[in-house]
């Protein structure tokens, strides 16, 4: 999912009630487009979010009866929070009912992150917005990236959050090919760009890794910085499988392809199936991967 659209998608949806009627039928338009591009979890949020403005515009106050019960203001598991600029939790039709009276402030994500504030205090600059922080996902029994989106209206706050979903073979692959113009672009300057974790490639559990073919060297890793320097001979997967080997020479031979075989993945810290996507530029092989599921 790109972070790029989906702050777009949220700003115009999060506006759109505030622009002009002349403007209604470009920024539906734009609206749609968008919406099309993000992922399933992002557009059902933004659908709730509409929703849930357009009853707080009527009803005022009164909709936050409304958002603390079961019906439309909740989507499987997903459901609508209220907060004032103050910080005041206001309504929920979600477990958060507990926090309802209360001001929620200071309230932390499992890293000690002061997200609500960051809420409060990009609501108070833009109408719409989001937040990434960590929060128990009480499905999986761990904790996880999630994103809250918010749309201030007059001095309420509508929030819905959504657990970010697990990473794509395809975003993967867009990963990869974005490393691959940088390199191309930067030469080798952009191998400590893959380490970094400010570097733009790494997020969560996707990340870029780079090994030589000369010489078999991992030169970047952005999920296992440990690795760099070693031979990718010496790697082998849970199961035993020399799967970085086996890129080297799907590289050599064929410039590009994938490779399956089972990895730790640093979010759950379990043994999970994964798939990666690789491309040769020059003597570099460049890669990326998805986790795929559980291994077996």
């Amino acid at each position: 999912m790109s972070s790029f659209k989906t702050v777009v998608l949220a700003m115009l949806l999060g506006s759109s009630a505030l622009t002009s009627p002349s403007h209604a039928a470009e920024t539906a338009a734009q609206t749609s487009a968008i919406r099309s591009t993000v992922s399933p979890e992002a557009a059902r949020t933004q659908t709730l979010l509409d929703r849930a403005e357009s009853h707080l515009r009527e009803k005022g106050d009164q909709a936050m009866a409304s958002f603390s019960r079961a019906g439309e203001f909740v989507d499987g598991e997903l459901y609508v929070y209220v907060i004032d600029i103050e910080g005041n939790f206001l309504a929920s039709g979600g477990s958060s009912t507990t926090l309802i009276g209360r001001n929620v402030t200071d309230l932390t994500d499992s890293q000690g992150r002061h997200f609500i504030r960051e809420i409060l205090d990009g609501a108070k600059a833009q109408p719409a917005g989001r937040v990434e922080y960590r929060w128990n996902n009480p499905i999986r029994g761990r904790n996880e990236p999630k994103i809250a989106t918010y749309r201030r209206v007059g001095d309420r706050i509508l929030v819905v959050g959504y657990y970010a979903p697990y990473a794509s073979f395809e975003l993967a692959k867009s990963l990869v090919w974005r490393a691959v113009h940088e390199l191309n672009v930067s030469g080798e300057t952009a191998i400590s760009r893959f380490n970094n974790l400010n570097g733009g490639f790494i997020q969560d559990d996707l990340y870029v890794f780079v090994i030589g073919l000369d010489d078999g060297i991992v030169r970047a890793h952005g999920g296992q910085p440990r690795q760099v320097g070693r031979k990718a001979a010496d790697l082998t997967d849970a199961n035993g499988k020399r799967f970085l080997l086996e890129m080297i020479e799907g590289a050599k031979q064929r410039g590009e392809g994938e490779v399956s075989y089972t990895f730790r993945n640093p979010l759950t810290l379990k043994n999970e199936n994964k798939r990666s996507y690789i491309v040769r530029v020059g003597n570099y092989l460049v890669g990326a991967g998805a986790y795929v599921g559980p291994a077996q």
